[in-house]
């Protein structure tokens, strides 16, 4: 019995925690009308977001905002944002599951 609760245990330590996931970021709105809730873009030209990694949507904003990429509806929609915001929009997408594709 001592081995199986032994085993058990040693399994339940070794299973990857479920991460809860991020809350909806408040300034989700002006994002979604181009890239979507779900972060599948809804016009064309508009990437998805989806499943990118966190570190790579991170910084793209950052860039965005702060001109380093120059791409004038970005640097509108990004240019009041706070780095704490943009990290929650980043967060947010790159939670999302990435959209299947297109058979």
């Amino acid at each position: 019995m001592r081995t199986f609760s032994t085993a058990a245990l040693a399994l339940a330590l070794s299973a990857p925690v479920l991460a809860a996931p991020p809350e909806k970021p408040a300034r989700l709105g002006l994002c979604a009308a181009c890239h979507g809730e779900d972060g599948v873009g809804r016009i064309p030209g508009a990437p998805n977001l989806a499943g990118q990694k966190l570190d790579y949507l991170r910084e793209a904003l950052r860039q965005y905002r702060d001109g380093r990429r120059d791409i004038p509806v970005m640097r509108a929609a990004t240019g009041p944002l706070t780095d704490a915001e943009l990290d929650r929009l980043a967060e947010w997408y790159s939670a999302l599951p990435p959209p299947k594709a297109a058979q």
